[in-house]
Order: C-alpha cells, then structure tokens, then sequence
C-alpha cells in the first residue's frame, strides 16, 4: 500500500516530539526577530500568504475538502489547495486528516488528540509537542484516511510536506531579501498556527451553542470572522460536519465559505453541502444555556463510565 512508504511509528504518550519541538522554537524566535526587519511591503505580503495558506489551504482545502469531504473539485485543484495548505506549516494532509477525523469522532471524550478537558495550554499547543496526538502510526492513518492513503500525490506530499515551504523561502529571500522571508515565513506562519490553534482551544471553550452537540463546541464570532476565515462558528461545524458553510446565520462572516461559493460559480466546485438556517428545526432551549463547565462534567463522566 502506497501509505506504508511513510514508515511512521506511533511515539510514547510522554515523549516529546524534538523535531516538531525544535521548528516551533524557531519559527517562534524568527517571528521575533521579523519585528526588526520590518516594512510595509513585507507586512501585505504576510497578509496575502496568510490569506493562501489559512484560507484557500488549511480551510477550503485540508478541512472543507480532504477532511468532509462538504464539497468535491477537479483533481488538480484538490492538489493545488493542498500545497497552499502546506504552506501553513500543519504538516502534510494525511497526518491532519487523520488528526481531525479522530477529533470528530471523540470530540471532548477519551481520544480527543486536542480537548481543552485536558487543559487549554494542552488543546491550544501542547498536543502538537508531546505524545502520539499529532504522531499517529500507519496502522491508524490507514484506517482514518482510506481515500487518502490511495492517492499518490497525498502520499508524497504528506512524506514531503516541508518542500513547498523550504521553496517559497527561497523565493522571497531573492526577491524582498529578509524582511520579505522573515515576515512572508515566520511572521505569517506563527501568526497562523496560533489562529488554527484557537480552533482547538477557544472555540471549545468560550463562546455561544446553537446546537445541542455532545461535545464543548462553540461559536466564537472573533475567531470565526477575524482570525480563521469562519473556522471559529465551531459549534455549527460540530452539528453539521459536512456543510461546507459553517457561518450559517447572516452575521457569521465565512470568508472560506465565499471562496468556496467562488469556485462553484466558476464551475471549479460541484456536489457543495450546504446547510441552511432555515431549513433546521428549532433549537432546544437548552443548547443556549448550556455551560461548558456541565459538558466538560458530563463528557468527564461518560468517559470513566466507559
């Protein structure tokens, strides 16, 4: 099978991922520096690879496409999103496919690579550095990423994801010198992570609950329409995973959602799962007065029952 070229082995629970730990440092450092090299060109260019990778790679592409499948496109686009998606540092599809299927199906219960039931420094960062969370073995990719794992270019790219990156660098450097590489690379990408992050920490933690969903999932509108392109209406995706929308409501602005949109009108998106406000039944009363603290309680519950 083409996904045992990956040769991956699941690490320890407590092992510290060194590679992973190393890079983070580095990249964080660099987005310090960046502050000393700093002009307004370089700024707008971060923006727009923010925009690239946040965007078009991470949420239309790794998430919308390859994770829910909420909508399907030509091969070459499917690539084409998948290497902006790269960019973001995130590593390569299979692995964050994987990650966030398992995260789906234990939302907030034993198994959850990232609930903040095991601490918001753990779902925030901490899971990405220490333990199997981000690590996972091939036997367990090939169980959670079957279509995945029979594409050749997934494959490849997942075992290589580090090129498309190591190549923009190179670009930047020769065409802005170092404030183009340290805010284009560094800047860009620690701002990045810690907007996806938030996904996994604040958004299962503070916000508002449309729907009654099992897990702490919330709607946080600054982290939906400001830092994640409408990743932030969490508690809407939770209820409605496939959707390839998830600011439902008229005043949760999904930027991923419009460029999605985009494509289907260009004929470039076709078979987009779309739900609509309303065509859902009411909310029960208690999805809006539910704490976090009485699902975490809950969740915590279920979980020793098991």
């Amino acid at each position: 099978m083409e996904l045992e070229s990956l040769h991956r082995k699941s690490p320890a629970d407590n092992e510290i991922n060194w590679v992973t730990a190393g890079f983070m440092a580095a990249f964080h450092i660099g987005a310090i520096a960046a502050l000393f090299f700093f002009t307004w060109k370089a700024f707008w260019l971060a923006v727009f690879l923010w925009w690239i990778s946040g965007s078009l790679g991470i949420g239309m592409g790794y998430h919308r496409l390859l994770t829910h499948r909420g909508y399907k496109t030509p091969k070459w686009l499917e690539y084409f999103l998948t290497l902006c998606a790269t960019l973001a540092l995130e590593g390569g599809p299979i692995f964050w496919v994987a990650t966030h299927r398992i995260h789906h199906q234990f939302s907030d219960l034993e198994g959850d690579p990232h609930s903040p039931i095991d601490g918001k420094w753990w779902s925030h960062m901490g899971w990405i550095l220490t333990g199997k969370s981000m690590h996972h073995d091939t036997t367990t990719l090939a169980r959670y990423v079957p279509d995945l794992a029979k594409d050749k270019f997934h494959v490849w790219i997942t075992k290589y994801h580090y090129v498309p990156m190591t190549v923009l660098g190179v670009i930047l450097l020769a065409l802005g010198g170092l404030p183009f590489l340290m805010w284009g690379i560094f800047v860009r990408t620690v701002l990045g992570l810690h907007f996806t992050w938030m996904v996994n920490s604040v958004t299962h933690t503070w916000g508002s609950r449309r729907f009654a969903t099992r897990d702490l999932s919330t709607n946080n509108w600054f982290v939906g329409t400001f830092l994640t392109f409408g990743e932030g209406f969490h508690n809407n995706h939770h209820a409605h995973p496939v959707s390839a929308r998830h600011g439902i409501a008229w005043y949760e602005f999904d930027m991923n959602w419009y460029g999605i949109w985009a494509l289907k009108k260009l004929g470039l998106a076709r078979h987009v799962y779309r739900v609509k406000l309303s065509h859902l039944p009411p909310v029960p009363p208690l999805a809006a007065n539910a704490s976090a603290m009485t699902l975490a309680a809950t969740s915590s519950s279920a979980s020793s029952a098991d």
